[in-house]
């Protein structure tokens, strides 16, 4: 387990850890429709490199969630498919997409909502983000080496 928080549970975790990795999500996702062979997943997720699915791959079938299976035959071919385990994410694949339908609605919302807030509320808050910062900028030349040098010089003379 990569990251550890000592309020969430393990196997939560242990979850998480899988799907924060890049294109596994997807992988499992695509899976969900049945046996694939590498060509096949990597033309339904275009933009993966070959060496990323196949590194990928490698870690899910280590993990327990997919099979690797060689058919003979010439030419010999290779195909992926879920484990129990595997399918196991479909519930899961469909509550993360009902929350990024609740997503979008929200983004669109947040979109509309400032698209129609007054130019002039935006003006004050932009002249206040300015002034909160000048302090800070101050603060900064204050402490450059050349602000140093101008204060011994002028309390010198």
């Amino acid at each position: 387990m990569k990251h550890s928080c000592q309020h969430l549970c393990e196997t939560f975790q242990a979850a998480m850890d899988v799907l924060a990795k890049p294109w596994n999500g997807l992988i499992i996702a695509t899976l969900e429709e049945g046996a694939l062979r590498f060509g096949e997943i990597g033309g339904r997720l275009e933009a993966i490199s070959d060496r990323m699915l196949s590194s990928r791959l490698k870690e899910l079938e280590a993990l327990g969630l997919l099979v690797r299976r060689v058919l003979p035959g010439p030419p010999v071919r290779v195909e992926y498919e879920l484990t129990d385990t595997g399918r196991g994410f479909g519930e899961v694949a469909q509550a993360i997409s009902r929350w990024g339908e609740m997503l979008a609605e929200s983004s669109a919302r947040g979109v509309a909502a400032r698209a129609s807030t007054p130019r002039a509320a935006v003006k004050t808050s932009a002249r206040r983000g300015s002034a909160r910062q000048e302090p800070a900028a101050k603060r900064a030349r204050a402490r450059s080496p050349l602000a140093r040098v101008t204060r011994v010089t002028k309390g010198s003379g």
